[in-house]
């Protein structure tokens, strides 16, 4: 049951970082700090190449270790999906996070719900996969008829706590999207 508790809350643990990566009103350092750089001919997380702090709700500021790397930084961040612009320094990249319009909130919505609805589908294979296991058990005769139940039951009671931390993540995120 530990086996299984540790790979739902794996399923949870991405489906967090994957949340956190959707870009609100606000600044996070979350929102970029796994892009991948081009960083010596290797594709590098920004989190490993800078510190990125938010001195504001609506500024991010990347401060490279290495100021060679600052051009590549950029042009990473231009790149990407996210929609901003950066806006280099001497030694620093300021980024300014613009209010998000109706039509993105939609879309981070409806990005939200694929991203709840995978991690469900994940959480249902697991479980899947756990009661067949218990099953196999019981007919090779490792575990009694009452241990199959008992057990069942409380992989059903692991499920349901994973399956809340899944809808109050979800309902946590989209109450931050939603708020203008």
């Amino acid at each position: 049951m530990e086996d299984f508790r540790q790979k739902l809350n794996k399923i949870v643990e991405h489906l967090r970082s994957e949340v956190t990566s959707l870009r609100t009103g606000r600044a996070s350092p979350a929102l970029i700090e796994n892009l991948e750089v081009d960083y010596y001919g290797s594709k590098t997380p920004l989190k490993a190449m800078a510190a990125i702090s938010a001195p504001d709700p609506k500024q991010l500021v990347i401060q490279p270790w290495d100021k060679q790397s600052l051009p590549l930084i950029e042009k990473a961040i231009q790149n990407s999906n996210l929609g901003i612009n950066p806006v280099a320094e001497r030694e620093v990249i300021r980024l300014s996070i613009p209010s998000l319009t109706e039509d993105r909130r939609k879309e981070l919505l409806k990005l939200l719900g694929k991203y709840l609805e995978e991690a469900r589908i994940n959480v249902r294979r697991e479980r899947d996969e756990e009661l067949k296991g218990i099953d196999v058990k019981e007919k090779n005769k490792e575990i009694s008829e009452d241990e199959k139940f008992r057990q069942r039951n409380e992989a059903q009671k692991i499920i349901d706590e994973v399956n809340k931390k899944i809808e109050e993540l979800g309902l946590s995120k989209e109450k931050e999207i939603s708020t203008v």
